[in-house]
């Protein structure tokens, strides 16, 4: 891992100063690389919105574009690979097929980006003792960099499953080769600095600080990671020797659910418009925005645009109401079929019979599209080059979600939670089962990054037989054989460690299983 290693060192600290409007409101900076930049309250400030900034991380520059929830859902059976060709499409679709070759540049960007993120988290824990500043900001903003690292990790072991646990900078060559650490190591890691996060985070936040995160988001993510690990090991989580059992989990979410003010909006659509960014559904969200208007598409992490929305929307040009998206990730029959009858259908995909303008059918065409990340005329930025500004933010976590939730783990209230969710689409109360809970989640957070580590943690003969598909819509286009997908068991699910990482490591680092 040592030029791994070394790159990350040089080129950690691109700093961004706080906007006058929001927290979030970035602006890069790209000079503060000195040693001496750790000194004042104002210095910790800019380092910490620094480690929120690579939560928007959609590409890593010289490898390749990976917005989380595109590349979640091309993994599921909610969505294919698409583009404009099969060349255009080629790396999406080794990820949609499970043909993913260990040089993937997708599976490398995401590598590197969640590094990225660990390695400016530990570094401002290690140098924020160190500055001037009063001890009620050192505690919130070593909470908040507790919960990204946590975040960063998770996302980074769903994907990978065997990776080293690094809680401190590389100091020097010895370091450069770091072995992988159990699962079990990197969760309870995750589950400790998430446990210890929600203790000193706030229960909210002004408006100006939208984006800044709760207690609230902390013990949501928890009950994600309990469920995803608890499903996937069937072991609890140790959070330096606090047992983070399904109890511990349900109550969190309990607090959550009666403490917090969170709730559903009365409308499904309001998820997904601007008007509902940070609303009260929200329990944690990933900001995006054409503020600062951006232009390079040499590195287009430099600015703030949603490339989710810009890869799922479909490829329409002469519309009022869709323009220049890329037609990646165009949503399954199976999905459709599933949501037929469904009143969140038509929140959840638009259909080609909706589009107006020119339509340009790509590849793995199947006639529909996302409409919870797309590239409507609602989201246009203002500013810059179109198709890097679209302003749609990321809704991590919705508080219909923490109900989905708080039933699956056996909350008393389990009927009610899932009544609540059905009845604010105007749907009829069916019992709390597992299945019936399961089932409401694929409706309700489809098209959101979720369903592939739902099926994932429901055990491989469920992920066989769900990520296995095979069907045709009455508006494909194309062979069949580019529609057929057959998950791998052999991988378990997990992408390949990236060859480059483990020529780097000197072999140190071993291969995944299935690769």
């Amino acid at each position: 891992m040592k030029k791994y290693i070394t790159i990350i060192t040089i080129g950690i600290l691109t700093t961004f100063a706080t906007g006058c409007e929001d927290f979030l409101d970035l602006k890069p900076l790209d000079q503060e690389v000195s040693s001496n930049f750790y000194q004042t309250e104002d210095d910790a400030m800019q380092a910490l919105v620094a480690v929120y900034d690579v939560l928007t991380y959609q590409s890593t520059p010289g490898v390749s574009w990976a917005p989380f929830v595109t590349v979640s859902d091309m993994l599921s059976d909610d969505a294919y690979a698409g583009g404009s060709d099969a060349n255009d499409g080629k790396d999406e679709n080794e990820l949609n097929t499970f043909n993913i070759p260990v040089s993937s540049q997708i599976v490398h960007a995401i590598w590197i980006k969640n590094y990225i993120g660990v390695y400016r988290a530990n570094l401002f824990l290690e140098k924020i003792e160190e500055i001037d500043a009063p001890e009620e900001f050192k505690t919130r903003t070593i909470a908040e960099v507790k919960f990204l690292r946590a975040y960063f990790y998770f996302e980074q072991v769903r994907f990978f499953e065997n990776i080293p646990l690094l809680t401190s900078t590389i100091k020097g060559p010895s370091e450069y080769e770091q072995e992988q650490n159990t699962p079990a190591e990197i969760y309870d890691q995750i589950a400790l600095d998430l446990v210890e996060a929600a203790a000193d985070l706030p229960g909210e936040v002004s408006s100006s600080e939208a984006g800044r995160i709760t207690k609230w988001a902390a013990q949501a993510l928890l009950a994600r990671v309990y469920l995803f690990y608890n499903g996937v090991y069937g072991a609890e989580l140790n959070a330096g020797g606090t047992q983070v059992d399904q109890t511990y989990v349900l109550n969190g979410l309990e607090d959550l659910i009666t403490n917090s003010g969170h709730d559903l909006f009365g409308d499904y659509e309001e998820n997904f418009s601007l008007s509902g960014e940070f609303g009260i559904e929200s329990v944690f969200e990933i900001s995006y925005g054409d503020t600062p208007p951006w232009w390079d598409w040499g590195y287009v992490r430099g600015g703030n645009g949603n490339l989710s929305a810009q890869m799922n929307g479909p490829r329409v040009t002469g519309s009022d109401n869709w323009d220049r998206g890329w037609s990646f990730a165009p949503v399954s029959q199976k999905l459709v079929d599933d949501l037929t009858g469904d009143p969140r259908l038509e929140y959840t995909i638009v259909s080609q019979a909706e589009l107006d303008g020119k339509l340009v059918e790509g590849y793995q065409h199947t006639g529909y599209f996302s409409n919870k990340y797309t590239s409507d005329a609602e989201h246009w930025g203002s500013d810059g080059q179109f198709e890097l500004n679209r302003t749609c933010n990321h809704r991590v976590i919705r508080f219909s979600d923490v109900l989905l939730m708080a039933a699956e783990l056996g909350s008393s209230n389990a009927q009610d939670y899932l009544d609540d969710v059905r009845e604010r689409v105007g749907l009829a109360s069916v019992p709390a089962t597992e299945e019936n809970i399961l089932r409401e989640r694929r409706l309700e957070l489809s098209l959101e990054g979720i369903r592939y580590y739902d099926v994932i943690r429901q055990g491989l003969s469920y992920a066989a037989q769900e990520l296995t598909h095979s069907e045709r819509g009455p508006n494909y286009v194309g062979d069949q054989a580019i529609f057929d997908v057959t998950f791998n068991s052999a991988t378990k699910g997990f992408l390949p460690i990236p060859q480059s990482e483990i020529d780097l490591s000197n072999n140190t680092l071993q291969q995944n299983e299935g690769y």
